[in-house]
């Protein structure tokens, strides 16, 4: 580990009525019921949790679930190892064994060679003469940082499943549980699926409130409601990730957290719907700027879902850099958890939405019309940002540049739609330039999407767009009338 313990004294998700003892590169550590590995090995100070691939350079945690690039992990040993794993999505368990993609003792990466070794020189390197390819293929597979095999046999038993459905609902977050609650309302038999070990998506890392209650709240009263319906099945850790034909649609749910376990390991899900919902959420766009691969740069949804969460702060000192107003709430909750916002570098030359002026109002230093050029630090970390103001056309630099100390960068540069599902099922990839992003149109199959993923990031958006696509599922397939039956009323906390 590379810095201070970074657990927050109250607050998150997390049982600390239950200590975890696991165990990360030889290093023994604790974390608590609820964590993941990753904000586990960020509250116990973990900076570095990977290396890049090929050169070995540092990496770090950037985000909390699908969309983790650099927290690559193997867990388990022996024949029940498995490699390649996101720390983001790994629950944590008592005994949990991981090991990091990092080159251990004695054993050197390509790094300091990286000027004598450009991109894909290993397609055109050791090739001839052909028998010494063996020799050099096991060197460079060595380097890669991609995780080792399991050892042995796997013994584990992999299990499946078939269903039929009259509305599948792709995705547990606001849009999703909106729509399967309307479906299932309608008489409809449904399935909901997500790839979390929760449902309830956004709602769990952010404090809104929904009918008056809050976010969590209102996520465990939509499940019990749903559980109720004798029609409903609920897929946690559930990843639908093929659309094929006829409304065909395949997911994966990983059983246990616990390789080696009797029982299986993961179960494929065989689902035929009449209709479908994807209500697939969104993913943050990272800002680019030189040095934004440094451990401690971070996206800023994700800062905020370690904070509320997981209640960890992985860090001190915060620069958030961003496009929009909502990459606000981050500057917002981590100032409540009583850390310092150092800056926050909107590009835009007058932001003047509702949290900008909270934002303001809170005393956090709001910088109109600035940008980072470039995050320094090392191994251990970011040390400082430097920051330069933009012309009015954004199109250059306006003055020389600022460096603001911290120790953690937080960047949005806007969200783009899941639309991996949509597309195939035979949706087209229409840019909206409004958002700067694509959305799925015209899909050839039974689907809909709603939500962020059909480019409403609102949390009443996402609300009414997938009760909306619930009631219509549900009467596609002959229940109700289309309508829906609850009006769901959004707010986000005050911060």
């Amino acid at each position: 580990m590379s810095g201070p313990p970074r657990r927050l004294p109250s607050g998150g998700r997390i049982d600390r009525r239950q200590p975890l003892a696991f165990r990360f590169d030889g290093r023994a550590l604790e974390g608590f019921a609820g964590d993941t590995l990753a904000s586990a090995l960020l509250a116990a100070g973990a900076k570095v949790v990977g290396s890049s691939f090929k050169y070995g350079r540092a990496r770090g945690v950037v985000g909390t679930g699908a969309e983790e690039p650099n927290a690559i992990v193997g867990v388990g040993e022996g024949e029940a190892r498995v490699p390649n794993l996101r720390a983001t999505e790994v629950p944590l368990y008592e005994g949990l064994v991981a090991s990091s993609n990092r080159p251990g003792p004695g054993k050197r990466s390509f790094g300091a060679l990286a000027r004598l070794l450009p991109a894909g020189f290993y397609y055109k390197t050791f090739m001839v003469p052909a028998p010494l390819w063996p020799f050099a293929e096991r060197m460079l597979r060595g380097q890669a940082g991609l995780g080792r095999v399991p050892e042995g046999w796997d013994s584990v038993r992999y299990d499946k499943a078939n269903h039929h459905c009259d509305v599948l609902v792709a995705g547990g977050g606001p849009a999703g549980l909106a729509a399967a609650l309307e479906a299932a309302r309608a008489g409809a038999r449904v399935v909901l699926a997500d790839e979390q070990a929760e449902f309830g998506g956004s709602l769990l890392g952010a404090p809104q409130r929904i009918d008056g209650q809050a976010g969590d709240s209102w996520v465990a009263v939509a499940l019990q409601a749903l559980e109720r319906q004798g029609e409903a099945t609920l897929l946690p850790r559930c990843t639908v990730f093929g659309y094929h034909d006829h409304d065909f649609l395949t997911a994966l749910e990983r059983l246990v957290d616990r390789p080696g376990r009797a029982d299986a390991r993961q179960r494929l899900h065989r689902i035929r719907a009449k209709q479908t919902v994807l209500a697939t959420g969104a993913t943050e766009r990272p800002l680019a700027f030189a040095g934004n691969d440094l451990p401690g740069v971070m996206l800023a949804s994700a800062v905020s879902a370690y904070v509320n969460r997981y209640a960890v702060a992985p860090g001190e000192r915060l620069v958030l850099a961003t496009t929009g107003d909502g990459a606000y709430r981050c500057a917002l909750d981590w100032q409540r958890a009583g850390r310092q916002v150092a800056a926050v570098l909107d590009a835009r030359p007058a932001p003047s939405g509702a949290l900008p002026e909270q934002a303001r109002a809170a005393g956090i230093p709001v910088w109109p019309g600035y940008a980072p050029m470039e995050a320094r630090g090392g191994a251990g970390g970011v040390r400082c940002v430097l920051a330069a103001p933009l012309n009015v056309e954004g199109t250059g630099l306006a003055g020389p540049p600022r460096r603001i100390a911290c120790d953690l960068v937080a960047s949005s540069g806007g969200w783009n739609p899941a639309i991996h599902l949509a597309s195939q099922a035979g949706a087209k990839a229409v840019w909206r330039e409004e958002l700067v992003a694509f959305v799925a149109e015209g899909p050839r199959q039974n689907c809909r999407s709603a939500g962020a993923a059909n480019g409403a990031f609102g949390l009443q958006a996402c609300l009414d767009e997938g009760a909306a696509a619930g009631a219509a599922a549900a009467a596609a397939a002959g229940f109700g009338d289309g309508r829906p039956a609850t009006a769901y009323r959004a707010a986000a906390e005050p911060p």
